[in-house]
């Protein structure tokens, strides 16, 4: 008996060493990072089409204020409320004191500085598709944004998803790099609305339906989802339910009003004044995208 408890104990050990080993975050080395002349127009295209601001400026602010990215909005979910950080230029309580390399390695890989896994709530899952030398830029833009000393505020959620060290499992089931809209012989059109809309743009994550871990179901890819205080839907945007045309679908992204006069409300008005810094080249990308999912 003693021998069957000592073979339960060593498995025991040996597959709590093996599921340690296999949820390490896993960093982007600086030495990985080839030499790179910073696109500054670029970063901030990067900057507005991946909704920085809509996450990081302060509650409430307008118009010059969404520069200052002082963070600590609040967004509710099913595993406790997560909050916005600082990620200005402040060197105490931003990330004025991250080399480019911490940078990438949150943004592509969510991986802190100090080696601990980030919350998904951060859209990491989906930035990781992005292209290096993007974010790369971004970064270099931010580098010109106001610093701020707002210390940030800690996430409140409780045991067990407060073990960062589970994350690496929700990582391996669900942090995925394959696109959804599969194929190599997409129109260039094509190509870049899949880039903005699953990757800066991370339109799946609200308008995607999730797993009871959190995980988004890729096989119902923007059919909507209930929103995270639990009020009403977030709608489905492919062609089964948004009915608008190409054209009506970029106008909409321009400048917020629907082909019925109607005008965007709620997180969407900061989604469009994000995408109204884009041009009209990018917008057209994004709404031939939505045209080309299955549901038409």
């Amino acid at each position: 008996m003693r021998r069957f408890f000592r073979a339960v104990f060593f498995l025991a050990v040996i597959g709590a060493a093996l599921g340690w080993w296999l949820t390490a975050p896993n960093p982007i080395a600086a030495s990985a990072l080839a030499a790179h002349d910073p696109d500054m127009e670029n970063g901030e295209l990067v900057f507005w089409a991946a909704g920085c601001a809509s996450c990081h400026a302060g509650p409430d602010a307008e118009g010059e204020e969404r520069l200052v990215l002082s963070g600590g909005r609040a967004f509710p979910s099913d595993f406790g409320t997560f909050y916005a950080p600082n990620i200005s230029a402040d060197p105490d309580h931003g990330i004025g004191g991250w080399s480019e390399a911490d940078f990438v390695s949150a943004v592509m890989r969510g991986v802190s500085p100090e080696g601990q896994h980030y919350y998904p709530a951060f859209p990491y899952g989906t930035y990781g598709r992005a292209g290096m030398g993007d974010i790369r830029d971004l970064w270099a833009f931010m580098q010109t944004l106001p610093a701020d000393a707002t210390p940030s505020r800690d996430h409140d959620v409780g045991f067990p998803f407060s073990i960062r060290r589970a994350l690496g499992g929700w990582k391996m089931l669900f942090a995925s790099s394959d696109w959804v809209m599969a194929g190599e012989a997409l129109s260039p059109e094509l190509m870049r609305g899949r880039y903005l809309v699953e990757s800066l743009g991370h339109c799946g994550e609200c308008h995607t339906p999730r797993n009871a871990l959190g995980g988004l179901q890729l096989d119902a890819w923007l059919t909507g989802a209930p929103t995270p205080s639990g009020q009403g839907r977030i709608p489905n945007i492919t062609p089964a339910e948004l009915t608008w045309s190409a054209s009506d679908i970029a106008n909409y992204l321009r400048d917020g009003f629907t082909p019925e006069f109607d005008s965007a409300g709620g997180e969407m008005a900061e989604v469009i004044q994000n995408m109204a810094h884009l041009p009209d080249a990018d917008r057209a990308a994004i709404a031939a995208y939505l045209r080309a999912l299955p549901g038409g």
